[in-house]
């Protein structure tokens, strides 16, 4: 029998207790027994922990000093990657004069513009919302309908953006923050950030489908694989819990579309160490201290 499957039996029941009541969520507080049980709750699903690096100066830079793309993130305007591309379309100056070039280190000082608005270091914020069911993430279509900063607004004074997205039909986990820094290594393939779904399928899956997706199926844009996946009741196969890492366009829907299915629901419980544990459909809260620390593991 294949290794994934086996393994994928042997922690069924582990991984269906988890998605079902959500109480394997969380971050390790400050409580010995409770960091002990959520170890306990991730290792009986095969959980390695996501290990984020430090934020710290690139190499060069000094303590005054950083480079523009990581300045304009800094201040809240969108990620490292997205200010690249902004500095090289000459939105971008430093004291007055327009900056193209990759890797240029600005002070803290320096007069920074955007468009022309000028740009200042900002708080940092984390919103974590348990996105509703025909909520868009997209920030860049004004005829999208209802967008997951409408239930946000009015939350901080900070500019805020998804942390990756979720499709307009799909619901749970979204974090929303103006820390590009963080959102760039949460979302970046390289880091293998764990996510779970909850999937309720059209018709009953076939232990031979679950066996599939554990193995992996090509799509047009490539292999993807499950790095678990189970029932989440034996009695019931029409609901499946899904666990993966892959941060590709609506990839746990075309997995099952790839097969035949069509997926009636999808809800995310938990992402990057977080949960919607006691955070209602529709609600958001701000990260506490402890779980903002977890995710850059400081």
């Amino acid at each position: 029998m294949n290794r994934s499957y086996s393994r994928g039996r042997r922690d069924r029941k582990g991984l269906q207790k988890q998605v079902r009541d959500r109480k394997f969520g969380g971050v390790p507080g400050s409580s010995g027994k409770k960091v002990l049980q959520l170890k306990k709750r991730l290792s009986a699903v095969g959980y390695k922990e996501t290990v984020l690096p430090r934020s710290k100066p690139y190499k060069g830079e000094k303590p005054d000093e950083v480079r523009l793309n990581r300045y304009i993130s800094n201040a809240g305007v969108c990620s490292r990657r997205e200010a690249d591309k902004y500095i090289a379309a000459g939105l971008v100056t430093v004291n007055n004069k327009v900056v193209t070039e990759m890797g240029v280190k600005v002070k803290l000082t320096d007069d920074v513009r955007f468009d022309g608005k000028k740009l200042n270091i900002e708080k940092k914020v984390y919103i974590l919302l348990n996105k509703p069911k025909g909520v868009t993430t997209t920030t860049d279509d004004p005829k999208a309908g209802l967008n997951v900063m409408d239930i946000v607004k009015g939350a901080c004074p900070e500019r805020i953006y998804p942390v990756g997205r979720l499709d307009k039909n799909t619901t749970g986990i979204l974090l929303l923050t103006n820390d590009g820094e963080l959102s760039d290594r949460l979302t970046h393939p390289s880091r293998r950030v764990k996510k779970i779904y909850q999937v309720t399928l059209n018709k009953p899956v076939t232990k031979n489908h679950i066996l599939r997706i554990a193995d992996g199926i090509e799509l047009e844009d490539g292999p993807i694989a499950a790095d678990m996946i189970s029932y989440i009741d034996p009695a019931n196969k029409f609901d499946v819990g899904l666990e993966i890492h892959s941060g590709r366009n609506r990839i746990v829907r075309r997995i099952f579309e790839h097969l035949g299915y069509r997926v009636k629901k999808l809800d995310r419980v938990y992402f990057a160490g977080l949960t919607k544990k006691n955070l209602p459909r529709g609600k958001w809260r701000l990260l506490a201290p402890k779980e903002v620390q977890y995710l850059k593991m400081k």
